[in-house]
């Protein structure tokens, strides 16, 4: 971590005085914070270090990047550390208007953009001077603009996942301070599963048992495998696809079916039939293969079928989910968490995004439960409860209203919001009373009765923990009617956590 310069500049008042004006790294600024709470994607701590006259802020990182953010909602990394960022400020007095270069447009067309930018600032007043004084008295080589822009570009593109902003008013992430182009998704996510099938490809035996024996790296070789494929690839695969049977359904067992069978080769149809009696999901998903004595065309035809219908060949062509499913099994966590929170603002600001396909009139409410329910076994329980509020919203039926606020209700519960959970189980009870509703007609005979009644009990028992003792007792009451009232099989669902929760009611009346 480097910040000499930094620790100068807090020296030094003139020095200081000289970096606010004409620089804009003005320290006195630390003071007033930025325009809202913020923190990292990653979540590690922020230190507020200096601002500018545009409400913007200047950070410091964790591990000592220097982090920009400006009070219209964009942020990214500005240097690796305390005194790069500073060289950056003070050799490239109009940054900003720079943040859109890299390397590659080369020195003709970066010197003409720096030249045009300074000349505008020396227009309204000096910097050629004031740079010379502060770069010699921080003791800043003096590079050139070639140099700056191209460590502020590198600092730029380190910017996503760890360093996104995310705002804590209203949770959404900051956009990038740049539009340069960025790898997608599925690039880093499916970098693991390209080298291992690579390894494969070259006949190392025990790279096939290594990763045949691990769930997470067998799916990224078949993943792999979907977008690169090569003729010698089926023997690879059988051992892949009779181990991934283990797991029972999934996507890339149905994967490793058809691209095994799109050889079209009937010698395969033993394994293919072994494979779909592993189990009944196994069964009912693979049930259409063709028999036993089928002909190779027959295969080859019921392989592109499930291919066109399910796979393809372009990455980039794959839901999103599936990239991040893939992000979190490999531990890229934040990388996963960014994706979501992303795709959740993008559907904030347009809900049109939720269209039907082929019907425009039509709301299709699914990708934000996915997403919350993604966010969720992510750790992140208070973007999955944005998620959640915003599925809540869209429901329709009495039945799915009640559902999907039973699930925000947990939400907000296991985020210490008790008093919104327990307006939300209030919504609840109201959706489940509707007697014009059929879709609730039956609701405490079937399983949602007894979820409705461990959340209200579950709800009850944080506010006994809270010191709440009223609060819990009359909830508790509301949770022992809705027992009452289920069948015996979802009454004895819910009478160990019933019974633990009215003894924590005790201990504290």
């Amino acid at each position: 971590m480097t910040d000499h310069a930094l620790r100068l500049l807090r020296q030094d008042r003139r020095l200081a005085a000289l970096a606010a004006f004409p620089f804009g790294f003005d320290l006195d600024r630390a003071a007033q914070g930025h325009v809202e709470p913020v923190r990292t994607a990653s979540g590690d701590p922020l230190e507020a270090v200096a601002g500018d006259a545009c409400g913007g802020t200047y950070f410091a990182c964790a591990d000592g990047s220097m982090l920009y953010a400006s009070s219209e909602g964009t942020a990214g990394l500005i240097g690796s550390s305390a005194d790069e960022a500073l060289e950056i400020l003070i050799g490239l007095p109009g940054w900003r208007d720079c943040v859109d270069l890299s390397p590659r447009d080369g020195e003709e067309r970066i010197l003409a953009r720096v030249a045009e930018v300074e000349d505008g600032i020396r227009a309204c007043h000096g910097i050629d001077e004031e740079r010379a004084e502060l770069r010699a008295a921080l003791g800043l080589p003096e590079r050139s603009p070639v140099e700056l822009v191209g460590l502020l570009h590198a600092a730029l593109m380190r910017t996503e996942p760890d360093f996104v902003l995310i705002g804590d008013d209203e949770q959404g992430a900051y956009g990038l301070l740049d539009d340069l182009p960025r790898p997608p998704l599925w690039e880093p996510v499916l970098a693991r599963g390209r080298a291992d099938l690579a390894r494969l490809r070259n006949g190392d035996p025990q790279a096939l048992e290594a990763v045949a024996a691990d769930p997470v790296r067998r799916r990224l070789v078949l993943r792999a495998a979907q977008f690169d494929r090569a003729e010698g690839d089926p023997r690879l695969l059988r051992p892949l696809l009779r181990a991934e049977a283990e797991e029972s359904m999934t996507d890339e067992l149905r994967l490793a079916a058809a691209l095994v069978a799109l050889r079209g080769d009937p010698g395969d149809l033993p394994l293919l039939h072994e494979v779909r009696e592993t189990d009944y999901d196994t069964h009912c998903g693979l049930s259409d293969i063709p028999a036993l004595d089928a002909k190779g065309s027959e295969l080859h035809a019921w392989a592109r079928e499930m291919d066109e219908t399910f796979f393809g060949t372009d990455p980039a062509d794959e839901p999103l989910f599936t990239w991040t499913e893939l992000a979190r099994d490999q531990g890229l966590t934040t990388l996963a968490r960014v994706a979501l929170i992303r795709r959740l603002d993008a559907i904030e600001l347009d809900q049109s995004l939720l269209r039907w396909p082929g019907d425009p009139t039509r709301l299709y409410p699914s990708p934000l439960r996915v997403i919350a329910a993604q966010l969720e076994r992510l750790g992140d329980l208070v973007q999955a409860l944005r998620a959640q509020r915003q599925y809540t919203a869209l429901q329709d039926t009495a039945r799915d209203r009640a559902s999907a606020r039973l699930d925000q209700a947990a939400l907000e519960r296991r985020t210490g919001r008790l008093d919104q959970a327990a307006r939300s189980l209030a919504s609840v009870r109201d959706a489940l009373g509707d007697t014009q509703d059929a879709s609730v007609r039956d609701w405490r005979r079937v399983n949602l009765g007894m979820f409705v009644a461990r959340e209200h009990y579950a709800l009850c028992g944080a506010l006994a923990d809270a010191g709440r003792p009223e609060e819990a007792r009359a909830l508790l009451a509301l949770a022992e009617e809705i027992r009452g009232g289920l069948s015996q099989a979802g009454a004895r669902g819910v009478r160990e956590l019933a019974e633990a929760t009215a003894g924590r009611v005790r201990a504290i009346s």
